[in-house]
């Protein structure tokens, strides 16, 4: 296996329309691809089905980071009103309900928050400062105009010369391998094929 075989992110290829991008990431994924993804301007409704999401799973980051935000409070406000330093005020008890809500509710929505963004970096594997198909000259168009999918070479599925012919059958235009160390090719793009739709 030479440098640029081990280097290579996968094919991409290029969709003249939303609704081009969108038939084509159902045929792919009924075609039982794993790692890939797609690329577009702004969001394509039914994208998430068509790709085969499931629910999201930041929701129960920010589950978790609620029921600590709810457990710090009630712990905090225990400890110190009925354990480490009691003290009545107005009448009431050492550990009251009423003027303990305020708390409860700020932590509970100060940890929530925290919790969706984390679950939100990890799922994501963010912050990443640089991706491969940046290396993709075609790539420019994909905040104006572009439509792309990528089939990444770690699929257990992908195979260059299989996964090229996928991608023609679905009608993807400028297919090219997509490398990524930049130094392999001075011009990212290589188109291998080029149908005309």
């Amino acid at each position: 296996m030479n440098r640029s075989e081990k280097s290579l992110h996968g094919l991409g290829a290029e969709f003249p329309t939303a609704a081009s991008l969108l038939h084509a990431a159902k045929k792919v994924q009924a075609l039982g691809f794993r790692r890939w993804d797609v690329y577009s301007p702004f969001p394509v409704h039914g994208m998430d089905h068509a790709m085969g999401f499931k629910r999201s799973r930041v929701s129960l980051f920010s589950l978790i980071g609620g029921f600590i935000g709810l457990g710090t409070a009630f712990a905090l406000i225990y400890y110190t009103s009925a354990l480490n330093y009691p003290l009545i005020t107005q009448g009431k008890p050492y550990f009251a309900l009423e003027p303990s809500l305020p708390i409860f509710f700020e932590l509970t929505i100060l940890l929530t928050a925290f919790g969706t963004v984390l679950g939100l970096l990890l799922l994501t594997l963010l912050p990443r400062f640089h991706h491969p198909v940046f290396n993709w000259d075609r790539f420019q168009r994909v905040t104006d105009d572009g439509f792309f999918i990528v089939l990444e070479a770690t699929d257990p599925q992908f195979s260059n010369e299989t996964s090229r012919k996928v991608l023609q059958e679905i009608g993807g235009t400028h297919i090219s391998e997509i490398f990524q160390d930049p130094e392999i090719n001075p011009h990212p793009a290589r188109p291998t094929t080029e149908v005309v739709s």
